[in-house]
């Protein structure tokens, strides 16, 4: 199942401060963007480019209902992973 316009944003919105702002974006026409910071405005999203494209563009800005995947570059542990709202799926142990 495809994420959603609200999925990307609020995984924007509430991206944690632990875990850096750098990664790279494929569009749902396969565009690929790398960025290295973000900023939100309602339906867009800003990237900040790690370095300029051929035409010389640093910033770009996308709507959230294209974004497909979302790659992060930097290693994860379990505490960012968690304040990102992610869970390993597996449920919770009863207490006996």
């Amino acid at each position: 199942m495809a994420a959603t316009t609200e999925t990307w944003r609020d995984l924007f919105t509430n991206w944690p401060a632990e875990v850096p702002r750098l990664g790279l974006i494929v569009s749902s026409l396969a565009d690929q963007t790398p960025f290295r910071n973000f900023w939100i405005r309602g339906e867009l999203l800003l990237l900040e480019r790690n370095v300029p494209d051929a035409n010389g563009g640093r910033f770009v800005l996308i709507s959230f209902d294209v974004i497909n995947t979302v790659k992060l570059n930097s290693p994860l542990n379990a505490t960012m992973i968690a304040a990102a709202g992610f869970s390993n799926g597996a449920p919770a142990l009863a207490a006996r």
